[in-house]
């Protein structure tokens, strides 16, 4: 991934670290799984929670309420709004949560958010970490054949929505600590997909791919007098994370201390937006 190429995308996203207390985060997850069992669905390699209601075939939600753990404490849904990125949208605000449950192994494909929704998603992580890859797709053929920017012959694509081929090689990637947001806007959000790596662990690199945490963590353990274990080891390759320098110290120093590796536990990730269109239903059913 090269860092230049995300120089334009940096606008795109803003990550807040620490958007809840582990105090809040410790609440949200219990009150998450007492949630009534008929709340969760199973799908492809995970279950989820849908709240705000269902969204119809024609991009209309047919609105129900925000359950109160995210509406009075923590008042997340006020919190996502005053940080301003919803001030353009219909209702000012989110009203469509999915809570995703994610097992150490689990991922998802890489996918658009869609057009039922305006322009921008906050998505909050609790209990682990994750990392979050963007894609672009790859230009169009032009009349005669020829694709502008693109070889024909590179590596084979996926087929993404309206059968355009989506380039494999990720042009941005994050990594999201617990209790962060992450909020995706603008050409990110419109013109990519994003998707999670169905992994135990990930491997990171700090965005410069001129720092070597390997070289890091052996020079710190030479001067400690500490005998380097994995110094024949082949590590696996190492995702450039775009985030690097606003993650905490902590979180920075524990990559470093481990080659770069982060082992995945559970995380629960809470899938924020604004649904335009709205069709609330009446107490007795009518509309």
């Amino acid at each position: 991934m090269s860092i230049t190429g995300t120089s334009s995308l940096r606008s795109c996203y803003q990550y807040i670290p620490d958007f809840v207390t582990e105090e809040e985060e410790q609440y949200l997850l219990r009150k998450i799984e007492e949630s009534p069992s008929q709340k969760w669905k199973s799908v492809k390699k995970r279950r989820l929670q849908i709240w705000g209601g269902e969204i119809a075939p024609n991009n209309t939600l047919i609105s129900q309420p925000l359950p109160t753990f995210l509406t009075t404490y923590p008042n997340l849904v006020e919190r996502l709004s005053a940080t301003g990125v919803f001030e353009n949208s219909a209702h000012k605000t989110p009203n469509h949560v999915i809570i995703n449950e994610y097992q150490p192994g689990e991922g998802i494909m890489p996918h658009e958010d869609g057009p039922a929704y305006h322009p921008v998603v906050a998505t909050i992580s609790l209990g682990s970490h994750t990392v979050f890859h963007y894609l672009r797709y790859k230009p169009e053929a032009s009349a005669d054949g020829s694709s502008s920017g693109a070889n024909q012959g590179d590596a084979m694509g996926s087929e993404g929505a309206h059968g355009r081929i989506i380039d494999q090689e990720p042009v941005l990637s994050l990594l999201l600590e617990p209790r962060s947001v992450i909020i995706t806007t603008g050409a990110l959000y419109k013109d990519h997909l994003h998707f999670i790596d169905d992994v135990t662990e990930d491997w990171v690199q700090f965005g410069d791919p001129s720092i070597d945490l390997a070289t890091s963590k052996s020079s710190q353990d030479q001067s400690q007098g500490q005998p380097n274990h994995m110094e024949n080891e082949e590590e696996p390759v190492k995702v450039q994370v775009d985030n690097w320098n606003l993650l905490h110290e902590e979180t920075r120093q524990h990559i470093v201390h481990n080659r770069g590796k982060i082992a995945r536990s559970t995380r629960v990730s809470l899938t924020c937006r604004d649904v335009e269109r709205v069709r609330k239903i009446g107490v007795f059913g009518g509309r």
